[in-house]
């Protein structure tokens, strides 16, 4: 699929386009981010012994895993299973994913000489990625793939930091100290991000949601000063394709209106703000995604319903609503838990 098109025929009027269009839908529809692996044993069996880069580089376990989910959940949609930096593995970053830990980078970035590393993605970088979206989008017929990529804050943060962190003092550091490297730094990985989620869609995928994960440790300010135009970079490459573009990050609750202006389509929540309050600071036209606490899964099936009336109540009055957790499935999660919420915000906001 090229630019200027409609998503593909088969899933343009599914319940979960339809809620990102803010068309009216027979049910409420649901995924889960983190749904594609993690909590489920059938995932854990298919990945034994595979280091997790590779998996996402393998075309039939990318679509068994992305599957899985889908088979065993009845979701709405599927989430392309990958990482957020596939990408900058791909364009040769040396890193890997280590157990227990998350992305590790041997040599981070902190000078401008080092921006030289980051050369252009290429389809033909991500092959794998085209191979899988092919299989996957004949397996799913009707069922929407939902593809990702992380957003160029989230991708800095790992490459300036080294790896994980909780206070990003060197990523902040170069924000303040030297706005202009911090700049081009973000400009080239919106490109880069921009180029992953075209071939993701040019490949079959019905929507796009850009992962944030860490741009709630920025006040309002810095954030639109410093990261926003490199997420509107983003959302402006891949707009002419008419796919729905979501925009989640985690304790946004301050951001939620300017990662809005951004340009997204459907602005995703975490558990912190109700619905209402969400859409009152976002403001009228975009769908919301969110935004059941993922903890409530391991409680009892009573207080799980208990919590998904509040968020459903709360969602009443919205434009369009995607129901999600506030955040990622987590690992021991019960996979009947999410089975069951599933076939009950179905039952519940069944037209």
């Amino acid at each position: 699929m090229s630019a200027n098109q409609t998503p593909p025929s088969a899933t343009y009027d599914s319940a979960f386009l339809k809620a990102c269009r803010r068309e009216p839908v027979p049910h409420t529809p649901v995924w889960f981010m983190r749904q594609a692996g993690r909590s489920l044993p059938e995932y854990r069996k298919v990945r034994e012994g595979i280091p997790m880069l590779e998996s996402c580089m393998r075309p039939e376990l990318v679509t068994e895993i992305t599957l899985q989910p889908v088979r065993r959940h009845n979701v709405d949609a599927a989430i392309y299973f990958s990482d957020i930096v596939v990408p900058l593995k791909a364009i040769g970053i040396d890193l890997d994913i280590k157990p227990g830990v998350g992305p590790v980078v041997e040599r981070p970035i902190r000078t401008r000489a080092d921006l030289a590393r980051l050369r252009d993605l290429t389809p033909e970088d991500v092959s794998y990625v085209t191979e899988a979206i092919g299989l996957l989008t004949r397996e799913l017929g009707t069922t929407p793939l939902i593809g990702f990529a992380g957003a160029p804050f989230t991708l800095a943060s790992y490459l300036v930091e080294g790896g994980p962190s909780r206070t990003y003092e060197n990523s902040k550091a170069m924000m303040y100290g030297d706005p202009e490297l911090w700049a081009d730094l973000l400009d080239r990985l919106a490109d880069i991000t921009a180029d992953f989620l075209k071939v993701q869609i040019e490949a079959g995928a019905s929507a796009v949601q850009l992962f944030d994960s860490w741009v709630g440790s920025l006040a309002p300010a810095d954030y639109q000063r410093s990261v926003m135009p490199a997420s509107a970079k983003v959302f402006e490459a891949v707009a002419a394709y008419g796919v729905p573009r979501i925009h989640f990050g985690v304790g946004t609750g301050e951001l939620l209106k300017l990662m809005g202006e951004a340009g997204a389509d459907v602005v995703g929540v975490d558990w912190r703000v109700p619905l209402d309050e969400a859409a009152r600071r976002v403001g009228p036209g975009k769908a919301l995604q969110g935004n059941l606490d993922p903890t409530i899964l391991f409680t009892t099936p009573e207080a799980v319903e208990a919590k998904t009336r509040e968020v459903l109540d709360a969602a009443a009055g919205l434009e369009g609503h995607v129901f999600n957790l506030g955040h990622g499935v987590m690992p021991s999660t019960d996979p009947d838990a999410l089975t069951r919420l599933v076939e009950y915000v179905h039952t519940q906001t069944a037209r």
